[in-house]
Order: C-alpha cells, then structure tokens, then sequence
C-alpha cells in the first residue's frame, strides 16, 4: 500500500528489498515489519535520503552495519523490534543519526550493550531495549543521551550506575531477570534510581520467581513520581515507609506480587493517588482502606484476589470513589456481605465494573448464583428479630433490677453477709478456734463518748472483761466485713449499743445481722442488746431484723437505770454468763 510519502510491503513474505525502492526518492515512511528479511545491504536505502520513519519489525535481521543508514540523515524513527540482532555493528556510533528521536530494538538477540553503543543518537528521546533474553548492560552505556526522556531496558544487575546520565529521563520501564539473583543477589536499594530526579512514569517487572530483598528505600529520590506500576516486583509484606519518597503518586499498579495483606500507614503518603491497581495478589480482606486515608482515590481494582467479605463501611472512607472492579473474588452469598450488596446496588456515584457477572462462592448451597441477586432482606428481618429479642431482654432486666434494688436489696445483702458467716463459722469449727475476745462492742461511731467513757471503764476496769473495739483493735489494711467478721467469731459475747444513729448505719447494720446468724446458728446467747436511749417500736419497723431479736429477747435500756446503774452493770455481767 503506498500513499503520498507512504509506503507500506508490511507481510509480504520479503526475504529481500527490491531495487524499486530506489525509484522513490521522496519516500518518507517505509513500513517492512512482519516479513523475512535476514540481511540488510549497503545500498537498501541509499537513494531514500527523506526517510523519517523505518519500521524493520519482526523480521529475522541478525545483523546490522553501519553502511545500511549512512544516507538517511533525516531518519526520526526507527523499529528494529522482534528480529534476531547479536550486533550493532557500531551504527549508532556513526554521524548518521543525528535527527533520530525514537529507537526500538525490543526483543533481540543481544548479549550484552557496550559502553558508548548510542553514543551518535544526541537527539534520541525514547529507546527501547526491552528483551526476554538477557544481556549485559556496561556502566555508562547510555553516555551521551542527554535528550532521552523515555528508556525500556532489561536488566540482569541492579548497579547503582545503571542510569547514571540521564537527567532528562521521565518514563522508565525496567524488566529485571532471575539472572539477578544468580549473579549479584543485592538488594534494591536508595542508589538505584536516585539520579532521576525528574522521572514521573516507573514500570518495575521482575520474573515469577525474583525474590531479591525490596528495601524501605528503593523509591527514594524519585520526588516527582506520578506512575508507578509493578509486576511480581514487591515482596508481602509491604514496608510502611515504601511511598513516603513520593508524595506526588497520582497511579498505583502492583500486581503478581502475592500479597497477603497490607498495613493501612503504606498509603498515608499517597494523599494525591487517584488509581490503584492491586489485582492479581492473594488479599483476603479490604479493611486496611478503612484507613489508609486515600480521599482522592477514584479508580480501585481488586479483581483476581482472596477477598470473601467486603465491609461496605471501607467505602464511607473513599469518598471520591467512581469505579471498582472485584471481579474474580470467591464472594460469599451470606449476611457478611448483605451491606455490600446494598451498597453496589444503590450508590448512584461508584461503578461496580461487571457487579451483576459476580458469582458466589460460599455457601455451597448458592454456588453459582449471582452475588448481586442475593436476597438481602431475609438479613434485614434476622436482624430485626434480634434486635426485637435484645431490646426486650434489656428492658426487662433493668425493670427486674430495679425492682430487686427497692425491693429486696436488703435482703440480698444480708442472704450474702450470712453467707460469708457461714464459710467462716465451718472454718472456725474446723480449726477449733478459741475465744480471744469476751465481748465485741457494736456502737456507731456517735455514741463513742458513752462507749469509752462508761461502757469501757465499767466493764474492762471493774469486771476484768477484755473488749474488742473498732478503733482499737480491727487491724488496719483488712476488709471491714473481715474485720467485724473476725470479731464476732473470736468473742464470746457481742455488745450492740442501740440508738438512733445505730439504726441509721449500714456497717451497724451488718455488725448485727452478723451475730444474728452467729446466734441462730449456735444456739447460744451470744447476743447482749444495750440501748443508750429510747427508741420507740415503731422506729424499728424499718429494722426487721433489730425488730425480731427485740420480739423474741430481752434486752437492757440505760435510760431506765440511770437511778440504778448498778443494777444494770449486775444484769449485763448476768446476760454474760447466761448460755
């Protein structure tokens, strides 16, 4: 096909170029890709001196000469991709090329670039040196392309020096083989890419089994990165400090990286990122973008993962989200995932790529069905039911605590003081434990006066009874219900001087119903009742058990002795010895 400056002999089984080239003197773009052609002659393009454009792409060129471009001083691009090239030759050393912007020679047969292979090509802008072969790459073999703004090379040693010279560079594209590990096994590091200051586009691909140590530092220097796509290039798991060398990223790609999981800190420098691809990796779980904080995120690809239960609520975190794409996921049809399905269903922002080809994988039962088709209703009155159930459960345990609180605290109360007199009175039984004391005196602490001043003075200075008092003798650090407990157990007898303030006490309260128990409990009057002032029936009502012990023993009033008090100490020496 051949137009205006345009020729076109693409697949036709050319072994050799015709002399009827040399009849077009004018030609501008000759297209020979996908023929035959294994030799290129001296005079193939002599007459063809306004040639801008060359594609010799996938052919079966093993060599080249300098002779074969030495008349196309106007050459801009050219294709030599996809044929069998051991050599140059030494043509790009040549003063031929000095117009040429664009080289590729993708996918040859080279084994190695010497220093100074390109060392004419002042004005090249993009080269392409891509290779599934590997070969070696001299220091400063691309001295001299101070113009070149886009490089595809394939490495087998990651050098520091590799792209030394090239401050120009903006996109670069790096294939790293396993060779890497067999000859050098040196970790990615800070000296790698530092010298491209200027770079915005890295492509990083490795083979499937590269696992060369990625350091923290392998992106640092690249502060004006804004692309960075990478296959089988990082290693799980991801080091938090990985981005924060690029602040400007705007896309994302890692892909075949086997990832099982990542820390939500590996994003917090991403603030500008708007795509990312993470498909192809083994995550099971999203929960890491809840807070990776990529608030000017729009493209999220996931496809090809481990993912089973997608937590919708990851989404309130990804506000300007417009497209997702989790295909290829093992989806699970259950309630886990009833709010995701919601969610893709009704937001009328995101783009769910393929939403309704999404098949389940779980449970067994679905296997096959439409993710999407999901009946997510059936969750909605599961949760309803519970939350009916919970609601009424809670309603009735406050009402049954509130009514056990007025009701009957105080029963509960006592039920677990006697309890704990109970363990104590089968541990005193068993240990055969003696009386340390004769009597415990239970007063509240407003009747103090009376107690030391005639109570005390009476009963240890004129009977010889040995006392046990809270101030004096409780031991200090112990529980207060240990304390009385320990006393009423270790005294023969147990004093409580009545009186309305003693009513009104709860540790008073204890103290009595305590040697109740001791009382009921034994058999024997262990229990001496003084009042210090009168305190009618009806005050004791609300004292049930003060009122029942009054009911059913005697006890001793102080006021009513005040003209006899001789008569009283003589009774309460009498209850003391009564059994």
């Amino acid at each position: 096909m051949a137009l205006s400056g345009f020729l076109s002999l693409r697949t036709n089984k050319l072994s050799k170029l015709s002399l009827a080239l040399q009849v077009l003197p004018m030609l501008e773009y000759l297209d020979l890709s996908e023929n035959i052609i294994s030799e290129l002659d001296c005079l193939d393009f002599r007459d063809l001196t306004r040639l801008k454009s060359l594609n010799l792409m996938s052919n079966r060129i093993s060599v080249l000469q300098g002779c074969v471009f030495e008349n196309l001083m106007d050459l801009e691009d050219l294709n030599i991709g996809e044929n069998e090239v051991i050599d140059f030759g030494g043509a790009f050393t040549l003063p031929y090329f000095g117009k040429l912007k664009s080289l590729n020679l993708h996918n040859n047969h080279l084994d190695e670039l010497q220093q100074g292979a390109f060392s004419s090509l002042s004005s090249l802008r993009d080269l392409d040196l891509e290779s599934d072969r590997n070969y070696a790459v001299e220091l400063n073999v691309f001295e001299g392309l101070d113009d070149l703004e886009s490089l595809s090379v394939s490495l087998i040693e990651n050098d520091r020096e590799s792209f030394a010279g090239l401050p120009r560079l903006k996109t670069l594209s790096v294939f790293f083989s396993l060779k890497v590990v067999l000859r050098s096994f040196k970790p990615f590091d800070i000296l790698l890419f530092s010298s491209l200051a200027n770079l915005t586009t890295l492509i990083l691909k490795t083979d499937p089994l590269f696992l060369v140590p990625i350091t923290a530092d392998v992106l640092s220097g690249l502060k004006s990165l804004e692309r960075l796509m990478t296959e089988n290039f990082f290693t799980n798991p991801l080091h938090p400090d990985t981005f924060k060398y690029t602040p400007r990223l705007r896309s994302l790609q890692i892909i075949y990286s086997n990832l099982l999981q990542l820390s939500p800190e590996v994003f917090w420098p991403l603030t500008n990122l708007e795509e990312l691809d993470l498909s192809n990796n083994n995550l099971r779980s999203l929960d890491f973008l809840a807070e990776a904080k990529l608030s000017a995120l729009k493209f999220l690809k996931l496809s090809e993962n481990e993912v089973s239960i997608i937590n919708e609520t990851i989404f309130l975190s990804l506000p300007a989200l417009t497209y997702l794409d989790l295909s290829e996921n093992p989806l699970t049809c259950e309630c886990s995932n009833s709010g995701f399905v919601r969610w893709a269903t009704s937001n009328n922002q995101t783009q769910v790529a393929n939403g309704y080809r999404y098949i389940c994988a779980f449970p067994v039962s679905q296997r096959e069905e439409r993710l999407l088709d999901f009946d997510v209703r059936s969750c909605w009155m599961d949760v309803s039911f519970l939350c009916f159930v919970s609601s009424a459960a809670l309603v009735l345990l406050v009402l049954l605590s509130s009514f056990i609180h007025h009701f009957l605290r105080f029963h509960l109360i006592y039920a677990y003081y006697l309890f704990l007199a109970f363990l104590y009175d089968n541990k005193r039984r068993k240990g055969d434990v003696g009386c340390q004391y004769d009597a415990f005196v239970s007063y509240n602490v407003c009747d103090e006066a009376w107690v030391y001043e005639v109570l005390v003075p009476e009963l240890e200075g004129q009977q010889g009874w040995k006392l046990c008092l809270h101030h004096r003798d409780f031991e200090p650090g112990r529980p207060i219900i240990q304390n009385i407990t320990d006393a009423i157990y270790s005294s023969r007898k147990t004093i409580c001087v009545i009186s309305r303030h003693y009513l009104q006490s709860e540790w008073c309260s204890r103290e009595i119903q305590m040697a109740s128990y001791r009382l009921f409990d034994e058999h024997r009057d262990v229990l001496i009742l003084l009042f210090v002032e009168d305190v009618p029936a009806h005050r004791l009502t609300a004292y049930h058990r003060m009122r029942s012990v009054v009911k059913r023993r005697s006890y001793l009033s102080w006021p009513r002795a005040a003209g006899h008090p001789a008569v009283f100490w003589q009774n309460v020496r009498r209850y003391s010895r009564g059994q």
